[in-house]
């Protein structure tokens, strides 16, 4: 057990400073790029951040287009599972499992623990990889063990889990910084049984190659350009300060200084100042005013860049806003954006199948491993109400049954969808006139 604590404590510490790289740029708070040491040191803490937050555009644009709607027990064309999706609600799990798919975008994964509450009904809580790490077979890449690490007051807490049991840690001495926390050294202070069978956490993790096993960020491709843009930016509003307003020029001015030695401005900064001078032979003019073009061409440049990486439209980008877009043309420009929506599907789908496995599991004490359950998705495409109502009226048109449209077409949950049930059954019984209560009187 010492073993596997500390190979899973040396692996947060190894992969949290990337994390917090990471969580850096999603808030905006990267340090300034491309200053050399030297205007660096001169500049001091003159020059204030500024961030064009395109890495935070790129998960959230994906997240938004991510929601789990429902889960289906007993086959793909079965209807949801609706005391599933209580259990999902009860637990926070709407809004929960949104977080879960920023972290796994953002960091490359995220983590799902399920267990069991007081009562013996499922607990789903979602973890962020700053807290916890798994460990993985070589072979089948099925986690082994896993463990949360935290810092509860001063005193540092960890769980360890295992296919067998759940192990409560806690560590000696006063902890202030998660980062110090001892890979070794851990007291066990309770042991409890792990009837699953499996480890009870779940990687939510965003796709990438095959022994990406910990994901990829989908920020990563965009953290250079975005430092470079920050940058042309930041140049451009120096610029704007110091060169682009106007700068007059005086010749054949005789030249004042003061005690020190020091030249006097031979003119007020006030604004209703007249410049005047009695030499005949002084001339007045005006510079031409910097131009900020090549700044704003620059900044296109990196910004259509960062929309053909991260797969962002145009309009999300602020591109071509002068023209404004035509249904059809938003549609075509976020097919690149909706194909990666689509893939996640797949991805994390794979991952809440086995959240919702667990589930089950800890419900009905049953084996997660031979149950089949499949996840309801929200159609990700940008669709207009009109527009959704044409093609779920159209496939009903066709035969398709209507639970499967307003789950799948129209993205109901599934107490919506029995609801419309309800109200379709209420009302062909209206319709034909039918008195309930005189049949159950008779």
């Amino acid at each position: 057990m010492n073993n596997t604590i500390k190979a899973l404590s040396d692996k947060l510490d190894t992969t949290v400073p990337r994390l917090v790289q990471l969580d850096r740029y999603w808030h905006g708070e990267q340090p300034a790029a491309y200053l050399t040491p030297d205007a660096r040191d001169a500049l001091g803490d003159r020059l204030k951040t500024l961030s064009v937050n395109f890495p935070r555009l790129a998960v959230t644009a994906l997240a938004e287009r991510l929601e789990v709607t429902g889960f289906r027990t007993d086959g793909p064309d079965a209807e949801p599972d609706a005391d599933l999706w209580r259990i999902w609600r009860r637990n926070g799990m709407e809004d929960a499992a949104a977080q879960a798919h920023i972290d796994a975008l953002a960091y490359g994964r995220s983590f799902v623990i399920v267990w069991a509450d007081r009562t013996g009904a499922p607990s789903l809580t979602v973890e962020s990889p700053l807290q916890v790490a798994v460990l993985r077979d070589p072979a089948t890449r099925q986690v082994t063990a896993a463990l949360k690490r935290w810092v509860d007051g001063s005193t540092g807490r960890a769980v360890l889990y295992e296919p067998n049991r759940i192990t409560k840690l806690v560590a000696s001495g006063t902890m202030v910084d998660p980062a110090a926390m001892p890979a070794t050294g851990w007291t066990a202070t309770e042991i409890v049984p792990n009837p699953l069978g499996v480890v009870p956490v779940v990687p939510i993790v965003n796709r990438g190659r095959l022994l990406d096993v910990d994901g990829v960020s989908e920020m990563a491709d965009v953290l250079d350009l975005a430092d470079a843009l920050n940058k042309l930016v930041s140049d451009m509003l120096v610029t704007s300060e110091f060169y682009a307003r106007p700068r007059r020029w005086a010749t054949g001015l005789e030249i004042v200084e003061d005690a020190d030695g020091k030249p006097v401005k031979p003119f007020s900064a006030a604004l209703d100042d007249i410049w005047q001078s009695e030499a005949p032979e002084t001339q007045f003019g005006q510079f031409d005013a910097a131009r900020l073009d090549g700044y704003a061409d620059a900044a296109a440049l990196i910004t259509q860049q960062i929309g053909a990486l991260s797969g962002l439209p145009p309009h999300y980008l602020g591109l071509h806003g002068d023209q404004p877009a035509s249904a059809d043309a938003i549609r075509s420009a976020e097919a690149s954006l909706v194909a990666r929506a689509y893939a996640l599907h797949r991805t994390f789908g794979t991952a809440w199948a086995d959240v919702a496995r667990l589930m089950i599991a800890v419900r009905d004490g049953v084996d997660p491993a031979g149950l089949d359950v499949d996840v309801v998705w929200t159609n990700p495409e940008t669709r207009t109400p009109a527009q959704a109502a044409d093609a779920a009226a159209k496939l009903v048109g066709v035969g398709v049954p209507l639970s499967v449209v307003l789950a799948d077409t129209l993205g109901m949950s599934p107490e919506q969808v029995e609801r419309v049930r309800a109200a379709r059954r209420g009302d062909a019984l209206d319709s034909a006139g039918v008195d309930l209560t005189k049949l159950v009187a008779s």
